[in-house]
């Protein structure tokens, strides 16, 4: 068949596919790349809005709760900051995503090809090592997109706590400003390597295999569908297992603080001040969001990434969303 869905879908899934199937279709990296870069733009697009509620509410502490939980963010966001305020730090992640999720998607593909080596499949721990190393490749280009973006997406919440704080105290003249500007160090590097990776490591296996189940029989494509919801379950299930270290990062990459908020000198500290403030619980705050801007994130990603743009592109395939 030469429909788009068959043909990226069996590249995709070289591994599971017969020796073959292996043998003749070979994956093109730049095809890929494009694919991944696409699948990014559309599906960051769709669950931004989600995605910048998350981050206000695993910013907030616990006496400076400005927004109840996520509907509640983002109606007071539409209100002090129209609807385009939604997508503060939209921008950034637009413009760096293409290049962030082309790198995680293609070089999965690439180790999964690489490790397979002609087996009819790859094991587990193959698996996990593919998606390792596709989150390793991803940090790259993470770390200063994470930075950047998180502070636009901080920065309304921190007007909002600035008003309260205005609202409750009195300001004396020549006072310290609410927001302060704290070091950078290398904690943040390292906390997204401790989120990045570990979250590549359980979505791609479990996204291969219960993307698998879809298969009618050997021959036959996944239908879109069910690339849909297995990326859905898988990014859902990873988002939730990370979310404890995704908090800490969060925290970390916040380089604007209000007043009476906690710095940080490193993972360790802010877990520890964390706990003694917050409870554990506190490692748990926005895991609702995570798994509502993941699941769909990924499922839209992996369809989009299946369509074959890149392979039209380059000449490689014809491109047809109705011959599937």
């Amino acid at each position: 068949s030469t429909s788009p869905h068959c043909h990226c879908t069996s590249v995709y899934q070289t591994s599971p596919q017969t020796k073959h199937t292996m043998a003749q279709q070979p994956i093109s990296l730049p095809a890929k790349l494009i694919n991944g870069g696409v699948a990014g733009l559309v599906g960051v697009t769709c669950v931004f809005p989600i995605d910048l509620a998350k981050t206000r509410l695993q910013n907030q502490r616990g006496n400076q709760q400005v927004y109840k939980n996520m509907m509640d963010c983002l109606i007071k966001t539409v209100r002090s900051e129209g609807y385009f305020g939604m997508y503060r730090g939209a921008a950034v992640n637009l413009t760096l995503v293409t290049p962030e999720k082309a790198i995680k998607l293609a070089a999965n593909d690439f180790f999964r090809n690489r490790l397979s080596r002609g087996e009819l499949k790859l094991s587990v721990f193959q698996e996990m090592l593919a998606g390792c190393g596709a989150g390793m490749c991803q940090v790259i280009v993470t770390t200063p997109m994470e930075m950047l973006k998180i502070q636009l997406q901080d920065a309304g919440r921190l007007v909002a706590q600035q008003r309260n704080v205005t609202i409750l105290h009195t300001v004396k003249l020549g006072a310290a400003s609410p927001v302060l500007n704290c070091s950078y160090n290398l904690g943040p590097v390292s906390s997204i390597r401790k989120v990045d990776i570990p979250f590549s490591v359980v979505y791609f296996p479990l996204f291969a295999h219960v993307n698998q189940l879809g298969k009618k029989s050997e021959e036959d494509s996944v239908p879109f569908y069910w690339s849909f919801i297995s990326g859905c379950v898988a990014g859902c299930t990873a988002a939730v297992a990370v979310s404890p270290c995704d908090v800490v990062k969060t925290r970390l990459q916040s380089l604007n603080k209000s007043a009476n908020e906690d710095t940080y000198n490193g993972v360790l500290d802010c877990i520890r001040k964390i706990i003694r403030k917050e409870g554990p619980s506190a490692f748990l705050k926005g895991a609702g969001c995570r798994a509502l801007v993941i699941a769909p994130l990924f499922g839209i990603a992996q369809v989009v990434y299946f369509f074959g743009v890149g392979e039209f592109l380059l000449g490689q395939t014809p491109f047809n969303l109705y011959s599937v």
